[in-house]
């Protein structure tokens, strides 16, 4: 049996989380077994999770929530708060633990779990952008694998276990282009919110899909992937797929392309790295191929969308000025999203916080969580 947690699990991809495993557990019973799960708010879908599943240790992100969650449970859970909470959870004896937070809240509990000897199936995009050398770094003393749940990442991971590392030239990250592609940058200026949360292809959360919408949540994929896979910045490349049937590729030394392909679903990246490195069968969809009219490829727009090449900068910059943008952008869009600021001033806020940084080199961890919440608080100020 398999012991999994999941910190984030009322949120989009902690609750496909949950559907995978109910399905893995109806035709393979008893293989998985959830030990914990964590939310931020959402109290009532915990308690049913909970319920559903008999995980009795669990965290919520205020006392108050706490409090409330053991009045509705009764005896016999362990109920815990706040990011203290969330790291004694993340260090509990478990096999995989799915970091499926969103935000600068992923970090520490992702570094405890690598710090007890738990396998990472990582969700969290912010933990590898801010932290991603201390994280990897621990990870790898440790012998501790980080498994890519984001499917761009997931797609990268399967096809590079077709070659021998040494053959990789380069990687492609695959981008849908979001609700506005082809926009100019006029027309980014009216965007509304309810625009930004409709994307074509992927259903997300609120966070992630105002970061599609913008190209910064494929920027932080480009520094994702350069920790997960040690490259370089110009050995990563994006390419805007429209359908989003080709998850992205890697290029081979000697001019071979490998693709992962399937249908727009979380949940085949989720499952992966939860029976890793095993496959089994799932009731999802297949690709259908004589349904599929075209597969269309461009260049992303960086001239309109800037929060692509910030992100490159960023990478190439590096020690805290990735935690940096991360931190502006996460403040930037809880702005956009309260209806604060304009769409377009998402990107002018993460560049603004960019040019005002003065950079750590080689920073520790607890320097980058000091510095992601200085951006955090001043981001937007005066907006």
């Amino acid at each position: 049996m398999k012991k999994i947690g999941i910190i984030g699990s009322t949120g989009s991809i902690g609750t496909q989380t949950v559907e995978v495993v109910r399905a893995l557990n109806r035709q393979n019973p008893g293989s998985f077994q959830v030990v914990c799960l964590s939310c931020g708010s959402n109290i009532d879908l915990l308690v049913r999770q909970a319920l559903e599943l008999d995980v009795r240790s669990l965290c919520v992100s205020s006392a108050a929530d706490a409090s409330e969650l053991s009045k509705r449970l009764g005896r016999g859970y362990n109920v815990l708060s706040g990011e203290e909470g969330l790291c004694e959870l993340a260090s509990m004896e478990m096999d995989i633990l799915v970091t499926a937070v969103v935000g600068m809240s992923g970090i520490m509990p992702t570094l405890c779990a690598i710090r007890k000897g738990t396998a990472i199936a990582l969700a969290n995009k912010e933990t590898l952008v801010a932290a991603g050398e201390i994280v990897m770094r621990e990870a790898g003393l440790r012998g501790v694998p980080v498994l890519p749940v984001d499917s761009e990442h997931s797609a990268v991971f399967q096809c590079l276990r077709a070659i021998d590392r040494n053959a990789l030239k380069s990687i492609v990250l695959t981008c849908s282009g979001g609700p506005f592609r082809g926009f100019t940058r006029e027309m980014l200026e009216t965007v509304t919110a309810g625009e930004a949360l409709s994307h074509p292809t992927w259903n997300m959360g609120g966070k992630i899909t105002i970061d599609s919408a913008t190209l910064m949540n494929k920027g932080l994929e480009v520094i994702e992937a350069a920790r997960l896979y040690g490259l370089t910045a110009d050995r990563i490349e994006v390419v805007v797929h429209p359908q989003s049937i080709i998850h992205s590729m890697i290029r081979t030394c000697d001019g071979g392309i490998i693709a992962q392909m399937g249908i727009p679903s979380m949940k085949l990246p989720i499952q992966y790295a939860l029976t890793y490195p095993a496959r089994l069968p799932d009731a999802e969809p297949q690709l259908d191929f004589a349904k599929v009219r075209e597969l269309t490829f461009e260049e992303p727009d960086t001239e309109v969308f800037e929060a692509l090449p910030l992100a490159y900068e960023a990478l190439r910059i590096g020690g805290t000025m990735p935690a940096c943008l991360n931190a502006a952008n996460e403040k930037a869009v809880r702005l956009f999203l309260e209806g604060k600021i304009g769409f377009t001033a998402v990107t002018e806020i993460v560049r603004e916080e960019m040019e005002k940084h003065s950079v750590i080199g080689d920073p520790a961890i607890e320097e980058i969580i000091a510095v992601s919440r200085e951006v955090y608080s001043r981001a937007g100020a005066g907006r």
